[in-house]
């Protein structure tokens, strides 16, 4: 009898821990970020680890292709989280662009704005030394259809040029910057908050360097798209950079499926917004997590459970 008993209480035991997810996590959420190389992989770690840690919700975050597929697979229902760019999640819930064969995707919400997603234009050749210098050049513009290549288009068409005024090349971060350091190609588009460890890599092994996007470029680009933002690189943030380089930027944004409980995207918002300071310990992107980054230039909905914790700190968002 007392062996049948352990039995059933052993049973009874690993029938809790199956449906609590085997770890006392009372959810388990899956979050896509980018390629390795990127600054979404290194901080969606953090960012996980931080939910997991005081939401109670045991948080994977996976590699992926980057924001597009990110929104996807939350559409699909395989992730449940994802980074995505600004932009990229403004044509999705317009089903524009990149999306406009697919369609509109509303089945996801927005948590926060993180921080600012530099448009870095790097290359080791002297002759470039504007945008208006990549004509011709064999230059590096993202996957087609991903963010990055959309930025570059934008970009390009600020200065006058088209995609055919170029020698294309659709390249992720790695294959772009072994590009560079094989003179496969004089210049690539990288867009990721700054430092970015594949130009970290390549400006501390080759002579590489940042060419600036300002001027009557930076304000055409923002007119056309008012998505974008001015942004200075600070000197030193990477080797052999002196000065301070202009660009623009969009911004680093992490979604949520729209079927997630209010409690736990309210929990995970907590989880991050209540502990910037550690977590800019472990990432200097944490630096960039603000209430104001949170909550402005969104161009999606924000989940219920967001706008809870935002309204706790007097700010109102927009749900649907």
């Amino acid at each position: 009898m007392k062996k049948i008993v352990s039995l059933v209480l052993a049973l009874t035991l690993a029938l809790t821990l199956a449906a609590c997810g085997g770890s006392g996590s009372a959810s388990k959420m899956t979050m896509g970020t980018g390629g390795t190389a990127g600054t979404y992989y290194a901080f969606g770690g953090v960012l996980g680890q931080y939910i997991k840690n005081n939401a109670g919700i045991d948080v994977t975050a996976v590699s992926t292709d980057g924001s597009k597929a990110n929104i996807q697979s939350i559409a699909s229902g395989d992730y449940q989280l994802g980074l995505v760019q600004s932009d990229v999640m403004s044509y999705a819930w317009e089903g524009s662009r990149s999306f406009e064969s697919d369609g509109k995707v509303d089945s996801f919400r927005v948590v926060a704005g993180l921080y600012a997603e530099a448009v870095q234009l790097i290359t080791m050749d002297p002759s470039i030394q504007s945008v208006a210098d990549l004509a011709g050049k064999s230059v590096s513009i993202g996957a087609p259809g991903s963010g990055v290549y959309f930025n570059a288009i934008d970009v390009l068409a600020a200065a006058g040029l088209t995609e055919n005024d170029i020698k294309a090349q659709y390249q992720s971060f790695d294959d772009s910057t072994d590009a560079l350091k094989d003179g496969k190609i004089d210049a690539a588009f990288i867009v990721a908050g700054a430092p970015t460890a594949a130009i970290t890599e390549l400006c501390t092994t080759n002579d590489a360097f940042l060419v600036p996007i300002d001027g009557d470029i930076a304000a055409k680009l923002m007119a056309d798209c008012p998505f974008y933002t001015t942004y200075s690189i600070p000197a030193g943030t990477y080797a052999g950079q002196d000065a301070d380089v202009a660009t623009v930027t969009v911004k680093a944004t992490l979604i949520v499926s729209a079927n997630a409980s209010e409690d736990d995207v309210y929990n995970l918002t907590k989880a991050i917004f209540d502990h910037t300071d550690a977590i800019a310990a472990e990432n200097g992107k944490g630096a960039e997590l603000t209430l104001e980054n949170a909550t402005s230039g969104m161009t999606a909905p924000f989940h219920a459970g967001a706008a809870k914790y935002f309204a706790e700190k007097g700010i109102t968002v927009e749900t649907k």
